[in-house]
């Protein structure tokens, strides 16, 4: 299987003003290519028969090291892109709102988890709701570790690692993620995961 760098779901300006064309320009077509160049060298050698994207992730991490480094961030970036859209954000509504209020409590004690988690992750990594053991969680990883790992099962993401947000928010990572919720996730895509 070869890595190959999708086509963002939606127009690089189409998240402006709480996400630049400029940042996409880095991160989508600057960082997020890399991985794939990278990941798509490292497989040439590696030996590893996979279907999906998923499950090279899931192979890969059994080498370890650069390989599973470039491939996961490979998945994590294609989840990130389809977590967010253009208008997106707010409460979130069908069947992912009463699970979140079944399993948070309400949607602000959900928020609240959600950005701290983010703020709280040290350094590089990625802040995710997962649906573990039938229940929603809040998950956060390091680097390019992903649920895909674990037994949880990944239905959004939020990418902070700092070439996601610094443009446009510098230093202000909690920013970065509270617009996240209000402006861009995705809840479509939270739906269509939790199904």
């Amino acid at each position: 299987m070869k890595l190959e760098l999708p086509e963002l779901p939606y127009a690089a300006n189409a998240l402006e003003p709480h996400m630049s064309a400029e940042t996409f320009s880095f991160h989508h077509g600057k960082h997020h290519n890399a991985y794939v160049v990278k990941g798509n060298e490292l497989l040439a050698d590696a030996g590893i028969d996979a279907d999906n994207l998923e499950d090279l992730v899931r192979e890969s991490a059994k080498v370890g090291g650069p390989l599973f480094n470039n491939v996961a961030q490979v998945f994590n970036h294609n989840f990130f892109w389809k977590s967010m859209k253009p208008n997106g954000g707010g409460a979130p509504t069908g069947a992912i709102a009463d699970k979140i209020n079944a399993d948070f409590g309400s949607y602000d004690n959900f928020k609240k988890e959600f950005v701290n988690g983010g703020v709280g992750q040290f350094g590089s990594g990625w802040v995710w709701l997962v649906l573990d053991g039938g229940k929603l969680k809040i998950a956060k990883t390091p680097n390019a570790e992903c649920p895909l790992t674990t037994s949880a099962k990944p239905i959004l993401v939020c990418d902070v690692w700092e070439h996601a947000y610094y443009l446009d928010y510098q230093n202000r990572r909690p920013d970065f993620l509270t617009s996240f919720l209000d402006n861009l996730v995705n809840w479509d895509f939270a739906n269509e995961n939790l199904a």
